[in-house]
């Protein structure tokens, strides 16, 4: 097996230099092609196929947002953003690409490292992404959805026999990109909270609830520790580095220890949905790395509620779910496009 065949693309001389001098360093990475602009990056994506694209987003002539939508329209590779933008403008347009099709999101390097951490997470990063076989995306795909249609409270079905308090949402890796097709597929205003686990971590993470909140008709924002769970019509979610968990009728947040590497946990908001609401929650584990969720999501199964797995077929990772359907978490397997109308039809499966 050959060397993994990686573009840089950083407007930055010095930087790019970086990027390029860190991943030669590793003897099982050859760096194929460098480009100082989004166009650059175009062309060259096109000629050299390369395993891996290295993409800042803040880029001359076209920029990294635009670039990641042509790339995963036209020769999908997988795409690791490596940014320094911490600002919300800034930050948005990297949310807009991992919903576009970018799969993750680093730090660039500050300058002032005193050991070698932040080298090896570049090298993992790259290795990790060059093993997800990466799908088509339509450019602007988001943008081409369209709007939701509004529908009255009374008109959302509802599972027979069962009476339906909460919806419960976590996703990893492909994440944003799928659980905007998911809110997008709920009626709005929904009767119901919403309660969401997604990774991403710091700093990336402050601003993506805000991000999320303009995508669709529903209201999105973090969850504030000690509040009461709202009534309905509110996306609720665990801010970055935090477990959220629901219990007697309120909103908490805690630095207990990570599960499977990972806070926020899905299985941690899973489980106490499970034992907050028991058979009302309706629950969907959707594309992602690990296997964060199918605990949670087997909890709400066993107490009664419905569950949800996203299919292997429109997983941008199918670890997540695949974990879930193992264990025998999911009472019903769905492409993404089914699952929001899935939720709103109360046809979330069966015990």
């Amino acid at each position: 097996m050959g060397r993994l065949r990686v573009l840089v693309v950083e407007d930055s001389v010095t930087v790019r230099a970086r990027l390029s001098e860190v991943l030669r360093a590793d003897p099982e990475i050859e760096v194929v092609g460098e480009a100082e602009d989004g166009k650059q990056a175009i062309e060259l994506c096109q000629s050299l196929r390369p395993d891996v694209v290295t993409l800042d987003m803040m880029l001359p002539i076209m920029s990294g947002l635009a670039a990641t939508e042509y790339i995963m329209a036209h020769c999908p590779t997988p795409i690791l953003i490596v940014s320094s933008s911490t600002n919300r403008g800034e930050l948005f347009r990297t949310y807009d690409a991992l919903a576009a099709g970018a799969l993750d999101v680093l730090e660039k390097p500050r300058g002032d490292e005193t050991d070698d951490g932040w080298e090896q997470r570049l090298r993992a990063a790259v290795n990790l992404v060059s093993r997800i076989k990466v799908i088509t995306h339509p450019r602007a795909r988001l943008r081409e959805l369209g709007s939701v249609a509004r529908v009255s409270p009374s008109q959302v079905g509802r599972a027979p026999g069962r009476e339906r308090r909460a919806v419960g949402l976590g996703a990893s890796t492909g994440g944003p990109g799928a659980v905007v097709e998911v809110l997008r597929a709920l009626p709005a205003p929904f009767p119901l909270p919403v309660f969401l686990v997604i990774h991403i971590g710091e700093p990336f993470g402050t601003a993506f609830a805000d991000w999320l909140d303009g995508q669709t008709a529903h209201r999105v924002g973090y969850a504030s520790d000690g509040e009461p769970i709202p009534s309905g019509g509110r996306v609720v979610m665990a801010p970055p580095d935090r477990h959220l968990v629901v219990r007697g009728g309120r909103l908490w947040l805690t630095s207990e220890p990570e599960r499977h590497a990972c806070r926020p946990s899905v299985d941690v908001l899973f489980e106490s949905l499970a034992r907050e609401y028991g058979a009302g929650v309706t629950a969907a584990l959707l594309t992602g790395m690990g296997r964060d969720g199918a605990a949670g999501l087997l909890a709400i199964r066993r107490s009664g509620g419905a569950t949800i797995a996203q299919d292997e077929a429109t997983s941008v990772v199918y670890g997540m779910p695949r974990e879930a359907v193992l264990v025998g978490a999911a009472a019903r397997i769905l492409a993404l496009s089914d699952i929001g109308s899935a939720i709103a039809a109360g046809l979330g499966g069966s015990k």
